[in-house]
């Protein structure tokens, strides 16, 4: 089993096909924690419980939603990105390998977007788990697309 940081192919798929939107208000993203036990990749196509991370303080099954701010898009030097704000459960004991960004809108049925590897374990005891997106920069983003 492993977790190997990648958009998903499904993901790229239903942007071909109209299926994301992205724009602030547009549809809903979560983003779920696994151990290292889970399978997450390019190949991922959907949400799954399998080797999710157990209910702990304010983090539940399917984990917490993403909020986008306004803008969470943009284009520069012909990158196109997306951005979240930083997530965090509190009250958690969470021990998390990696992550799902999934969108949880009707069209596309928790449909994948994306695979984060952690590389090592990360964890919290009793407190606060929080994921930290990386800067809204064309070299850092959390999604990028080019060319």
């Amino acid at each position: 089993m492993a977790i190997t940081q990648a958009i998903a192919n499904t993901f790229k798929k239903q942007l071909l096909e109209g299926d994301m939107e992205f724009q602030f208000g547009g549809d809903k993203f979560k983003l779920a924690l696994y151990t290292s036990s889970a399978t997450l990749n390019a190949a991922t196509t959907s949400f799954t419980t399998t080797a999710q991370v157990g209910n702990s303080g304010t983090y539940t099954s399917g984990g917490g939603a993403l909020v986008q701010p306004n803008p969470s898009t943009s284009v520069a030097s012909g990158v196109a990105i997306v951005d979240f704000n930083d997530l965090s459960f509190t009250g958690a004991t969470i021990t998390a390998r990696g992550a799902l960004i999934y969108n949880t809108s009707s069209a596309t049925t928790n449909a994948a977007v994306a695979a984060l590897d952690f590389s090592t374990d990360k964890t919290s005891t009793n407190g606060t788990f929080t994921i930290v997106f990386p800067a809204f920069t064309t070299s850092a983003a959390i999604l990028r697309i080019s060319g």
